[in-house]
């Protein structure tokens, strides 16, 4: 295997072990994902029309919120270790391992998303369709919201209380992913078509997997530096 590649994947498995070990940092982002869509209905209004209607944007609201507070550590540790630095003056492409940090980000946060979901649907008396399509939305546009951030946590990854500058810097950026998803799942519980937007979610990502890994080497080079 090609040695970059090679370390490619050793930085995911590196990861992923370590978010087991540290698993309440995992799970924190997720409780507040499945609390967030249980308390709603309790808060405004429990009638299974009304939730039905709220459903698409209260799942994703959950789900930007979720995710950005599971960035905030993204890069923290190997920055304070010292490990983004040796990766800046490794022989390795520094796009590539940045990739590999954010699919790593990924499937701690985005996969468990996708798992808890149905249960939200569930919870918010959404239609099996529109459940199919949120799921749908998630595979798609979670990723986005990974790579985005990423971006976001390397500008700020050399600041002491960068949390609040990190929330500013890409919500505005998300409103793009949120409102065709939403739109999506609506479209779907009225019997629309949702090819569009299920399209426009996928070349996000797919923009994003192209030219994120670069914008993120280019932001860590400029907080090491």
């Amino acid at each position: 295997m090609n040695p970059a590649f090679s370390a490619f994947a050793a930085l995911i498995r590196r990861d992923m072990i370590l978010a087991y070990r540290n698993h309440h940092e995992l799970a924190n982002p997720l409780a507040f994902f499945l609390m967030f869509a249980s308390i709603f209905p309790l808060a405004i209004n429990p009638e299974p029309v009304f939730l039905q209607k709220m459903a698409p944007g209260i799942v994703w609201i959950a789900a930007l919120i979720a995710s950005l507070l599971s960035l905030e550590n993204l890069f923290r540790s190997d920055y304070d270790d010292g490990s983004i630095e040796q990766w800046v003056l490794s022989p390795h492409p520094l796009a590539l391992l940045v990739l590999g940090k954010v699919v790593a980000h990924w499937c701690m946060s985005g996969l468990p998303m996708l798992l808890l979901a149905p249960l939200m649907g569930l919870l918010l008396q959404m239609p099996p369709t529109s459940i199919t399509i949120m799921e749908m939305t998630l595979l798609l546009g979670t990723p986005s919201l990974s790579l985005i951030g990423a971006i976001g946590v390397a500008l700020t990854v050399g600041l002491k209380r960068g949390g609040m500058l990190l929330g500013l810097l890409i919500l505005p950026l998300y409103i793009p992913v949120l409102i065709f998803a939403t739109s999506a799942i609506t479209a779907a519980a009225s019997g629309l078509p949702v090819s569009g937007q299920l399209y426009f979610l996928a070349a996000m990502s797919l923009l994003g997997v192209s030219l994120a890994p670069w914008a993120i080497a280019s932001a860590l080079r400029i907080s090491v530096s």
